[in-house]
């Protein structure tokens, strides 16, 4: 399943519904705590594609069985821009630069790789998985003009 993202900060709402309404259609309800947290991930990595590329970007979601019946979710957004992800320590009163030390803190598994002229940032959370590490305090992540 995937959702063409236009580069306006509005899109944002609109990937979070998207995703709302496929997760539902997979039979995970909005009340469970996978799911806030994979419309928390959802909103990081838009606004993230938004906000710091400018370009349109390409959502994907999908759902896997895992051994003994588990559910891997995957989300992936792909933007058209080379600009990489680095990290970069924010200040307590920085309003911005923590998207992806979240995403680090909330998801079983992220990474990104370089996709065509763009990249491709994704992550995972496992249905029933375990409570993770937090964040480092200083991890916030930012794209970095390549």
């Amino acid at each position: 399943m995937q959702l063409e993202i236009r580069p306006d900060p509005a899109e944002v709402g609109r990937a979070r519904r998207w995703t709302r309404s496929r997760l539902a259609g997979a039979g995970m309800g909005t009340d469970e705590s996978l799911s806030e947290t994979l419309i928390l991930l959802v909103s990081e990595l838009v606004t993230n594609a938004v906000v710091h590329t400018g370009r349109p970007a390409v959502l994907r979601l999908s759902l896997t069985d895992a051994a003994a019946g588990e559910v891997t979710v995957r989300l992936e957004v792909a933007d058209r821009s080379g600009r990489a992800p680095v990290p970069r320590c924010v200040g307590g009163e920085a309003t911005g630069g923590r998207g992806l030390a979240l995403v680090d803190g909330l998801a079983d598994r992220w990474g990104w790789s370089a996709n065509g002229a763009g990249k491709r940032i994704w992550c995972e959370l496992d249905r029933g998985a375990a409570a993770h590490e937090p964040a480092p305090a200083c991890g916030g992540f930012a794209y970095e003009a390549v």
